[in-house]
């Protein structure tokens, strides 16, 4: 195998390890090397995603019976292909560059994932997410969690949180996570110029530096400040990154542009958080018509995601790179009298990533509303999981951060089937 200067010099010892048989020591080092370069872009549409508008089962008559206004026209569906039940799928006409990226396999998307007894609340629902526990939404969150068990001193730059509020599931016992919406605006704040606030950003470096044993919480305070101040100038480079592609100038494809300077200046960030709003669609949801209110939903996912991925890939980046997405719910089935859909249960997932084995995972339901559906719950109202989400974590966790998810997650929830990734 031959590797050029620059790949040499961007993989290091991976890419010297893995050009011929090297001892077992420096594939254990390519390996470790392999996971620190790795990125995690969890990306959470806030509100319960309609994932029957997302992801349609065209075929199937009872779709477009209890749908008469926001079901798609088969015509105006982008075929996929079929699960392994036999399903014909395809994705919202919307979604032409994430069906690109599908068609190249670098996307799964994941069907009926959920779990018992959905809360189908905003609020319970995303603190179920973010706990991975149903029975104990408190504490902290699955990703925190994560970051604990990496242990020692970790770079302040670990996670970033591209949100105003740290999310629940970057909670953290022992690790804090900046909140950086912005990464032109993220700076030393000072009324003076020049040579002045040189000088005061300095002078409040040496006063955060203090570390007082016998103040245990003045110590805590003076280490997050000191740890901010660490990442000033990182952030700055970010901010003056020129991607390979123009991004949507909206919040989603700001925060995605954000991610891919992050990656591409090297700052060392493992976990990225990226939410995009507006999925609470109880009514007027107008997922045909032009500028309609989940047209443009689709549109701001695919534009924002396919600039990502585009800019990754240019990069060289897309190997090290993989984006979760996930809602706190899926919506009722049968449209209501508002033009919308209410509140539902288990919903559909996807990842993209260079190293994403592409497919159709799980199966999708038949939307027949007898209450005796298996595959419908809640009187045949809902979609009902087939796939519990602790195992979409457990297979990230494990295949992808290289940690434990026993471990993290409390339980074993590895599915051999959801090979993903």
């Amino acid at each position: 195998m031959r590797v050029s200067r620059r790949a040499f010099f961007q993989g290091g010892v991976a890419a010297f390890a893995y050009s011929f048989a090297a001892p077992a020591i420096l594939c254990r080092m390519a390996e470790a090397q392999g996971l620190s370069l790795r990125s995690l872009v969890v990306l959470d549409l806030t509100g319960g995603n309609d994932a029957l508008s997302m992801l349609i089962p065209y075929t199937d008559s009872f779709y477009y019976g209890r749908r008469p206004t926001l079901a798609v026209p088969a015509g105006n569906v982008l075929q996929i292909g079929t699960d392994s039940s036999g399903v014909s799928l395809g994705l919202h006409p919307r979604l032409t560059g994430l069906k690109t990226i599908f068609n190249q396999g670098r996307m799964a998307l994941i069907q009926r994932t959920g779990y018992q007894n959905s809360s189908r609340s905003h609020f319970l629902g995303t603190d179920i997410w973010s706990t991975a526990n149903p029975a104990n939404t408190q504490g902290p969150g699955w990703l925190g969690k994560y970051l604990d068990s990496l242990g020692g001193n970790l770079d302040p730059l670990v996670a970033w949180d591209t949100f105003s509020q740290t999310p629940h599931s970057l909670q953290a016992n022992t690790v804090a996570v900046p909140s950086i919406t912005d990464p032109s605006r993220y700076a030393f704040s000072s009324p003076n110029t020049d040579a002045d606030a040189a000088l005061e950003r300095s002078t409040t470096a040496r006063i955060a530096s203090h570390v007082p044993v016998e103040q245990p919480h003045v110590s805590f305070v003076g280490a997050v400040a000191e740890d901010a101040m660490a990442t000033l100038d990182r952030v700055a480079t970010v901010a003056g990154y020129a991607p390979t592609v123009t991004y949507p100038n909206n919040g989603l494809g700001q925060a995605l542009k954000a991610v891919a300077g992050a990656m591409a200046k090297g700052i060392g960030t493992k976990i990225f958080w990226v939410q995009s709003g507006g999925f609470d669609t109880h009514a007027a949801q107008q997922v045909n018509q032009t500028n309609g209110n989940y047209m443009n939903l689709m549109g701001t996912l695919n534009d924002g995601l396919l600039a990502l991925y585009t800019d990754l890939s240019n990069q060289g980046l897309l190997s090290q790179s993989l984006i979760l997405q996930f809602s706190e719910f899926g919506r009722r089935i049968t449209e209501n009298g508002s033009g919308g859909t209410d509140h539902g249960a288990a919903s559909t997932l996807f990842a993209i990533g260079g190293n994403v084995r592409g497919g159709i995972y799980g199966t999708a339901p038949n939307l027949n509303p007898d209450p005796g559906n298996p595959t419908l719950e809640n009187n045949g109202a809902d979609v009902h999981y087939e796939t519990d989400f602790r195992s979409v974590y457990a297979r990230v966790i494990d295949n992808w951060l290289g940690a434990d998810s026993l471990a993290v997650l409390g339980g074993d929830y590895k599915k051999s089937s959801l090979n993903f990734i």
